[in-house]
Parts: structure tokens; C-alpha cells; sequence
């Protein structure tokens, strides 16, 4: 075969670099005669013009869509101008794209279930409760880490994920607003209102961190005044508050009783 001096030529290692495939994968499509360079050089080298890389181009293309090799060269076969190819071949690009897109879909959904399953994370904590939350709880476990209600607190909350601690929030910010509007209504601590927010109190603790019957509500709502650090922490929402739901909280434990 005579070379060509009119046209460009490429040298197998040329279009392999150019095209990302190896130079055997070059020599198997000449062997097997799905591909076979148009030229050959002087000293009997392959030498590809751009007709050859274009046909190139569209083996790879075909290839890399999961097409055999048997499947390529029917394809090719076929009498379609470059523009067909090109087109058909994006036809099937865009189909895996929507098949590819919905795999993601389908594995976001999975892994955001299995975050949602996920213990909150002390970022997640502190972004919910504030700065404080996690001295807060430091605190709080050197105080009473030997105590039965804060080892039942530790092992309820362990497997909280942050959808339970948005809950946990919501019902606590209900319950102060209970106690606000029966602050602002005028009504004493042992009226019906600020007795049953302190029900509410007590209920939130029962369900989601210790056992709080009555009595240890009872003494929950002391810890509130005695403790400067609670009262503290009351009064940052409400003048006076703290000793309002201490008394509201015994006006509801005698209502228990009775």
C-alpha cells in the first residue's frame, strides 16, 4: 500500500494517546478487521487517516455504551453519514443518563434513610440547643452520672437521631409556651393552666429521657430554684419564672395525689 501525502496521518501511538485506548487494542481491531488503518508507512508501519479516526471514534463511543464488538462492527455497517452515528449515539447517551440519574435518586433516598437512622452528631446537637448544649451535658453527667434516672436518661437518648432531638425541642418550646401564656394571663402557679404545662413538663421527661412520676417531678422542680444555674436559666426566658413552674409543678404533684 502506497502512502498518501495529501491527507493527515497518525501513527498508532498517536491515536491511541489521542483517543485514550491502548495500542494493542489498536492491533486486535486491525487483526479482527473492525478497524484496519487506510495507510501504511515506508517501512510498513500503520498509519491512520481522519476517515480512520473518525470510524475510530465511533467504535470507542459504541464500545464504552456496552456494545460487543460484533455489535460495533454491524453497527458500522450500516450506511449512516457521521451525523447519523453521532446522532443515535446520543440517543442511547441521554437513555443511560436518565438511568444513571435515577440510580442516584434511588441511592440518595437510601442513604438518607440510613442518616436519618443515625445518632445525632454533636454539631447537629449544638445547632439545635445552642453553643452550651454539650458543657451542658458534660455538667450534668459529672453531677449525676452515678444516679439510676441519668443512666436511663443516657441509654433512651443514646439512639436519638436528629429528627428525635427536633422533636424533643419542639415539645419543650410548647411547654414553655404553656408557661408564658399562663405567666402573661395573670394566672397563679396552681391554677389549671401553669398545673397542666407543668403536666406537660413532666410528661416530656417521662417519655423521652427518665421515669418522672409526681414525686421526682417534684423534686426536679426544687432543683430549679435551688440551683442557681437552673434558675438562671429559667429567669434568661422569664423574670421569676423558675420559681413559677417550681411552684406549679407541686401544685400538679398534689393534684396527682388527691
Amino acid at each position: 500500500m502506497t502512502r498518501r501525502t495529501d491527507v493527515r496521518m497518525l501513527t498508532v501511538g498517536q491515536v491511541a494517546e489521542q483517543l485514550g485506548i491502548t495500542v494493542r487494542t489498536l492491533h486486535h481491531y486491525d487483526e479482527i478487521g473492525l478497524l484496519r488503518p487506510s495507510e501504511r508507512s515506508a517501512s510498513g508501519y500503520r498509519l491512520y487517516t481522519d476517515a480512520d479516526v473518525t470510524r475510530l471514534q465511533h467504535v470507542v463511543v459504541y464500545r464504552r455504551l456496552g456494545f460487543t464488538l460484533e455489535d460495533v462492527a454491524l453497527l458500522l455497517q450500516d450506511p449512516q453519514s457521521v451525523v447519523e452515528h453521532l446522532r443515535r449515539q446520543r440517543a442511547v447517551v441521554a437513555h443511560r443518563l436518565e438511568e444513571l440519574q435515577d440510580l442516584v435518586t434511588a441511592i440518595d433516598r437510601a442513604l438518607e434513610r440510613e442518616m436519618d437512622n443515625q445518632p445525632a452528631t454533636p454539631e447537629e446537637l449544638k445547632e439545635l440547643f445552642g453553643e452550651g448544649f454539650n458543657d451542658s451535658q458534660a455538667e450534668a453527667e459529672d453531677r449525676w452520672g452515678d444516679t439510676d434516672a441519668w443512666k436511663q436518661s443516657r441509654q433512651r437518648t443514646a439512639g436519638f437521631t436528629k429528627q428525635d432531638w427536633e422533636r424533643v425541642k419542639e415539645e419543650s418550646d410548647s411547654i414553655h409556651a404553656a408557661f408564658f401564656a399562663a405567666i402573661d394571663a395573670g394566672e397563679p402557679p396552681t391554677s389549671r393552666a401553669a398545673m397542666d404545662a407543668a403536666e406537660l413538663h413532666r410528661r416530656h421527661i417521662d417519655e423521652r429521657f427518665y421515669d418522672c412520676p409526681p414525686e421526682v417531678h417534684r423534686g426536679l422542680g426544687d432543683l430549679y430554684v435551688s440551683d442557681p444555674r437552673f434558675t438562671a436559666t429559667y429567669d434568661e426566658l422569664r423574670p421569676g419564672m423558675a420559681y413559677y413552674v417550681r411552684d406549679a409543678i407541686h401544685a400538679n404533684a398534689d393534684r396527682q395525689d388527691s
